[in-house]
C-alpha cells in the first residue's frame, strides 16, 4: 500500500513532463514517423562519425611507434 502514492506522483509528474516536452514541438507532431526517422539518421551518422575519426587517426601511427611510446 505504500507505492501507491509514490506511483501516482510518479505518473502524474511523467504525464506533465510529457505535455511540456509536447509544448516545445513546434510545427511537429509527437508521433510524426519521418521525426523520428530523420532523428534517428542523425544520431546514427554523429555516432559513426565519432567512431571513424579516431579510428583513422589510430592507422596512421605505426604499431612500433605506438609500443615504443608506451
Amino acid at each position: 500500500m505504500g507505492r501507491a502514492p509514490d506511483e501516482r506522483r510518479q505518473r502524474l509528474s511523467s504525464g506533465s513532463r510529457g505535455r511540456y516536452l509536447e509544448s516545445l514541438l513546434w510545427d511537429v507532431s509527437p508521433r510524426d514517423p519521418l521525426a523520428f526517422a530523420v532523428s534517428g539518421a542523425v544520431l546514427l551518422l554523429v555516432s559513426v562519425a565519432a567512431c571513424l575519426v579516431p579510428a583513422r587517426r589510430a592507422t596512421r601511427v605505426s604499431a612500433i611507434e605506438a609500443l615504443r611510446f608506451e
